[in-house]
């Protein structure tokens, strides 16, 4: 259990399998993901990557609990190695999304270059209800995909929006039956696979060149800062709040 690995040609499908809980991610398994990115950039025989997690959930995001019991305290840490593999990731990223995506498993999509989604995919950023600030870029990325206003309205609210809202945004390409999204996903990253890979580098390079520098350096800063805040009152607020079922009170933060 954690990061299964599927080879299909020259496809490399990298699933979220932790389906008890809900596929929350672990420190572990960044750190599998992590490493298999790293291999895929530098396999000459993989030419595309798909994420895919369960038709009935994508990711919970992190696993609170191991969370808790392994912050990431500075840039070595195994979700900021992921969050920097996707971001520099040279091949084309492909996303299959079904039931929930939260935090993580929304700001990744950030950086893919297709997402097609479940009709009963769900969408979070609840990164401000947790005391933290959001990740991956997102404070970037998001507001220049989406416009600044509907960006602030999903990274400061943290309230769930649907596949065809995502749709609207741009962050999804299509909205498919739950069942029909990862046959999909993969045939197209097949198609993309099958063109000359010289091509699809530099045409991926190259829409993202403009970006690139300040990819890097927001996702540092938000990564420090995201740290700091950890050990601050809000967050431990909102995760002793989480930890014990009940609704945080930030009424004095």
């Amino acid at each position: 259990m954690g990061i299964g690995r599927e080879r299909e040609g020259a496809v490399l499908v990298l699933r979220f399998e932790r389906l008890d809980r809900k596929n929350a991610l672990t420190a572990p398994m960044y750190a599998d993901l992590a490493d298999a990115l790293e291999e895929a950039a530098a396999d000459d025989g993989t030419r595309v990557v798909v994420f895919a997690g369960d038709p009935s959930v994508f990711t919970a995001g992190n696993d609170l609990g191991d969370f808790l019991a392994n912050p990431p305290h500075d840039e070595d840490a195994p979700v900021f190695r992921f969050l920097r593999e996707i971001a520099s990731f040279p091949k084309p990223l492909v996303a299959a999304v079904c039931g929930p995506a939260v935090g993580v498993g929304t700001t990744l999509l950030l950086h893919c270059e297709l997402v097609y989604a479940g009709e009963n995919a769900q969408f979070i950023l609840p990164f401000v209800n947790l005391g933290v600030c959001p990740e991956a870029a997102s404070t970037l990325l998001l507001p220049a995909l989406a416009g600044y206003v509907r960006a602030a309205e999903k990274l400061l609210l943290g309230e769930l929006f649907s596949a065809l809202e995502a749709y609207e945004m741009g962050l999804v390409n299509r909205v498919l039956p739950p069942d029909e999204v990862e046959g999909f996903a993969r045939a197209q990253a097949q198609k993309l696979a099958a063109k000359p890979l010289a091509s699809v580098l530099e045409t991926k390079r190259l829409m993202k060149r403009a970006q690139g520098a300040l990819v890097a350096e927001t996702m540092a800063e938000e990564g420090a800062v995201f740290s700091r805040m950890l050990t601050e009152p809000a967050a431990r607020e909102a995760f002793m709040a989480f930890m014990q079922k009940r609704k945080p009170d930030f009424s004095q933060l």
